[in-house]
């Protein structure tokens, strides 16, 4: 067995693999638990160092496995998403890239997730209310950009009180064409 061969009892697996979308290259990773990490414009630079970024991060190399039927899956419901057939992922996900996972940014993602469905928006202070820290628009804002799981855990949901879209870690190009994708902004232009 060589390095790169672990079996099903050792430590955490990860696997990944890079698929196209409607934004441009993701890079997919997951663990045994579940997905683990989406990372957006996965050039081959930017795919080394996500790359090297978990290998740190979980202990493990990472390796390259497209037919793995987590990724398999998860780049199906990403197509059929982007191809605007689906709005809701059905994925098992591993937060352990999730710095204080079990706190603020924790909340603030999950109730995100639960409650934000395809097609709406929530302002970073009504996001911060729900996880009962009114006052913390700030912190929401932090919490989405520390967020791993990016369109799965639709951070690109989250926009400014004032009507603008906000921050977003994969570009302003990117959260545009995905809040477009769902129909909550008109198609850009350019």
């Amino acid at each position: 067995m060589d390095n790169h061969e672990q079996d099903e009892h050792s430590g955490p697996r990860v696997v990944w693999a890079v698929v196209g979308s409607g934004i441009g290259p993701l890079l997919l990773a997951a663990t045994r638990e579940g997905l683990v990490n989406v990372v957006f414009h996965a050039t081959d630079a930017v795919r080394d160092r996500a790359l090297a970024r978990l290998a740190s991060r979980l202990g493990t190399e990472p390796v390259e496995a497209p037919g793995s039927p987590l990724l398999a899956e998860a780049a199906r419901q990403l197509e059929a998403y982007f191809a605007s057939e689906r709005r809701d992922f059905e994925l098992p996900l591993d937060w352990s890239l999730l710095s204080g996972r079990a706190g603020f940014n924790g909340q603030a993602l999950r109730e995100l997730a639960a409650t934000v469905p395809y097609g709406t928006v929530v302002g970073y202070g009504e996001l911060a209310g729900r996880v009962g820290r009114p006052g913390a628009a700030q912190a929401v804002g932090v919490a989405m950009g520390s967020n791993p799981l990016p369109v799965v855990v639709p951070c690109h949901r989250v926009v400014e009180n004032d009507g603008g879209i906000g921050g977003f870690g994969g570009g302003m190009e990117t959260k545009r064409a995905l809040l477009a994708l769902e129909g909550v902004l008109p198609e850009p232009l350019f």
